[in-house]
């Protein structure tokens, strides 16, 4: 199942899913959205992506705080 940003909140509150494979699907979501970005993508679009990938990170923070505030300090 492929999963989007709007799934977050639901991938951060699956009981039967360990932290790693939440941690993982999020990150894959990140890439994604970087990976459909191309040389030709509007100033906007960054923004978006950007903002997407900080939600994403503050999702990992709920699941993990030590790897979720690493990956928003690299993120500055």
């Amino acid at each position: 199942m492929s999963y989007t940003i709007d799934d977050l909140e639901k991938i951060v509150n699956y009981k039967t899913w360990g932290n790693k494979r939440k941690i993982d699907t999020l990150l894959e979501i990140d890439c994604i959205m970087y990976c459909n970005m191309g040389k030709d993508s509007k100033k906007t679009e960054r923004e978006i992506t950007r903002k997407n990938s900080r939600k994403i990170y503050n999702a990992i923070k709920q699941i993990d705080p030590q790897t979720g505030i690493k990956l928003l300090q690299a993120m500055d």
